[in-house]
Order: C-alpha cells, then structure tokens, then sequence
C-alpha cells in the first residue's frame, strides 16, 4: 500500500511537472483540444435539440383520416387511438365540419345552405397527431387498412424534409468532429513529443539507473490526459455560457419562446451525458496523442 502511495505520487508530481515546463505547447494543445470539444459539443447539443425539435413539430403534422358515409368519428377513435405511433386523435364530426366551412365561406344561413345541398355533404373526420415525424408515413398506411376509413391525407412533402435535414446534420456533425479530432491529436502528439525532447537528459538518466519504459514516459501519457481533461472542462464552460446567452435571447421572444423552448430543452440524462461526451473525448485525444509522441522514444 505504501510503495503504491509512493508511486502515486512520484506519477503525480511528474505529471504537473511536466505540464509546468510545457509552456506554450501545452497551450496549443489545450486550445486545439478546447476547439474541439466545443464545437462537438455544440454539434451534439444541437443534433439532440434538433431531434427534441423537430419531434415536437412532427407531433404538431395532423393526419386527416376521412371516415366512410354513416361511420361516426367517435365509434373509430379508441381503434385509432391504440395504434403506438398516435399520439392523441380529436374527432371531428360532419356537423361541426359543415359549420366551420360555412363560417369560413362567410355564410350565416346554415340551414338553407344545407337545404340547397339536399343535406351534410362532408363525413366525419379524425385528426391524429403522431409521437414522431418519422412515424407518420408508416401510422397513414395503418390507418388505410382500417374498416370504415375512406381516405387518409397527410404532408408528405414536410415529412420527408424533416428527416433528411436531420440526417444532414448528424452526417455534418460526424465529419467535423473526425476532421478536428484528426487535427486535435496531431497537435497533442507534438506537443507531447517537444516535452519528451526537452527532459531527454533526464530520461536517459532514468534508463541507465534500470527504470522500466513503463515508469519512465506513464508521466508523459498522463499529461496527455491532463490536457484533454482540461479542454473538455474549458469547452463545457463555453458551452454553458452560450446555454445562457441563447436562453436570454429567446426569453426576449415571447411568440416564440412557448414552442422553441419546450422542443430545445434537453432532457435531464443528455444534460448528464453531454459533459461526459466532452470529457470522454478529450481523454481519448489526450491517450492517443501521448501515446503517438512517446512511442518513437519508448521503442529505441
């Protein structure tokens, strides 16, 4: 238990010492990283938003089901309402149907006006909303086989839109966090590598006293740890201020604040795996980056 103390802290103070005499390389590092992870982070946050956002709305695309001459509304409803892609249904009876298309003609004679039509020539209807856009398509055909259902309209066209932008952008999203984390380690790797450079005396001393490879340059892949440690906790801190910033400035918008903040909020597990993300990352850049800059030393 002592010895392992002793070693513990023989690592820890290496480390720091290390990241003291890193200078500006550390900071080039620690900036790239910091770059990085906030714009994955921000790509992450926005994707789920996106995701939040864009279900919202797809809650919001009514499926009008027009039932068949003498099928009441309220007799289909608990069929409609069972189906797992509905998320509520409303009926719409050919009477109130009737009346709002007068109201909307402009005409007060409700009577007459179906007198001259020799009586109600809608039906009844069901307005079903579902739990995402991407179900819709899939809940419209259900709804076709259903017995006393006669047609089903929805916007196809929005549907689809809304699936492909956010395809797009957890496609962009994926390419950039490949592109700058590629650039990321890069940068950590000579950074690392510069510091191994400078205390070379040292370490040749190491070796030539017995140290293993593994004693001698663990110091020099915990730095690389320490640094994208350190990023991830920088980017978080950006993240949250511009969390504060866009929550004001939508506090400023009462028209819109009721819809863009219910569909934007995250929920309270990706509010937890959000910082996670960042800092799993971060130590994955920091871990290969170290270990790229000391392997050329550690296989001499």
């Amino acid at each position: 238990m002592f010895q392992w103390l002793t070693r513990s802290d023989y690592l820890l103070r290496e480390t720091v010492l290390g990241l003291r005499r890193g200078g500006w390389m550390n900071w080039a590092a620690v900036s790239t990283v910091t770059v990085l992870l906030f714009l994955f982070g921000l790509s992450l946050q926005l994707s789920w938003q996106v995701d939040g956002l864009l279900n919202q709305f797809g809650s919001q695309l009514e499926v009008s089901v027009f039932l068949d001459t003498g099928v009441q509304a309220a007799d289909l409803q608990p069929i409609v309402q069972a189906i797992p892609e509905v998320l509520s249904t409303e009926p719409v009876t050919k009477e109130d149907a009737w009346s709002g298309l007068l109201e909307e003609m402009g005409l007060s004679d409700i009577e007459g006006a179906t007198a001259q039509l020799n009586g109600n020539p809608l039906v009844d209807e069901l307005k079903v909303k579902a739990k995402t856009s991407s179900d819709v398509p899939a809940l419209a055909q259900k709804l076709k086989q259903i017995q006393g259902v006669d047609e089903v309209q929805y916007i196809d066209e929005a549907v689809q839109r809304i699936a492909q932008l956010n395809q797009g952008l957890h496609w962009i999203s994926l390419m950039m966090t490949i592109v700058l984390t590629l650039t990321a380690i890069a940068v950590t790797t000579t950074t690392i590598r510069l510091i191994v450079m400078a205390r070379r005396r040292e370490i040749e001393v190491m070796q030539l006293v017995g140290a293993t490879t593994t004693w001698i340059y663990m110091p020099f892949i915990l730095q690389g740890l320490a640094l994208g440690a350190i990023g991830a906790l920088i980017a978080w801190g950006l993240i949250i201020a511009v969390q504060r910033f866009m929550q004001e400035l939508l506090s400023q918008q009462p028209a819109l604040i009721q819809f863009l903040t219910a569909g934007m909020q995250l929920s309270p597990l990706e509010t937890v795996l959000l910082p996670l993300s960042l800092l799993a990352l971060g130590g994955i850049v920091g871990l290969i980056g170290s270990l790229f800059g000391v392997r050329r030393f550690a296989m001499k």
